[in-house]
């Protein structure tokens, strides 16, 4: 209903295109570090390892994941899951890429404020993201009434939630990085000028998409918003 709507598809296209160059920055810069082989020539397996003893990490556990860049740190069971792109390679972005999920593991582990608040938003998301939008299209079709207007804007409550959630995760992935970059300096895994150079670019396109979902979920909320209020508007 909504992707039918001109207005809705003028609101997203800064979003689209946004997304799209931050799928496009990463993939390149994923290839090209990819292909450059960092000095101390450890995979992206044996880094974490070394990481785990340097973040004092005992008990972390370390396993592979099926896909590409589908690497994540599971504090459900203290894991970190590592991509077989990212485990078996001693390439630069490897490194940059595991470093920085070893970062969320040592937010977990010293109850890092940010990454709590964004994991106890998680529930609230999962249920917005369904119902947000019924709730709005119920609205719509009670538009006639004050019920309908009091549904359709709890519906954007739900989704209000969706952009806090993007929002809560800037500052937990800028930090993993921060992190990430600290961990691989300090332990001489990267030892060149050249080499943190290649991290610091794969974990700025990395960021970039968390950027652009934000944007996203802001634009989407205010179109949201701006549907409602006019809904509103037509029946005062």
């Amino acid at each position: 209903m909504f992707f039918l709507d001109p207005t809705y598809l003028i609101f997203m296209l800064p979003a689209l295109l946004l997304m799209g160059l931050a799928s496009w920055y990463v993939k390149s810069a994923y290839d090209k570090w990819g292909r450059v082989r960092a000095n101390s020539g450890l995979t992206g397996h044996q880094a974490a390892q070394r990481l785990i003893s340097t973040g004092n990490l005992y008990g972390l556990q370390i396993q592979g994941v099926a896909g590409n860049l589908t690497d994540h740190y599971d504090p459900r069971n203290n894991t970190l899951y590592l991509s077989q792109g990212v485990a078996n390679s001693p390439s630069v972005a490897s490194l940059a890429v595991a470093a920085h999920e070893l970062g969320h593991a040592m937010q977990d582990a010293e109850e890092y404020f940010p990454l709590r608040f964004r994991s106890a938003l998680v529930p609230m998301v999962n249920i917005g993201s369904n119902l947000g939008w019924i709730l709005i299209m119920v609205g719509l079709l009670l538009r006639s009434t004050n019920l309908g207007v009091s549904i359709a804007w709890l519906g954007v409550l739900f989704f209000a939630g969706g952009a806090l959630f993007a929002l809560a995760t800037l500052p937990v992935e800028f930090n993993a990085s921060a992190r990430a970059k600290q961990l691989l300096a300090q332990t001489g895994i990267v030892q060149t000028e050249e080499e943190m150079r290649g991290v610091n670019t794969v974990l700025n396109a990395a960021a970039l998409t968390y950027v652009a979902g934000l944007v996203t979920a802001v634009l989407q909320l205010l179109y949201y918003i701006m549907l409602v209020g006019g809904i509103g508007r037509r029946r005062n």
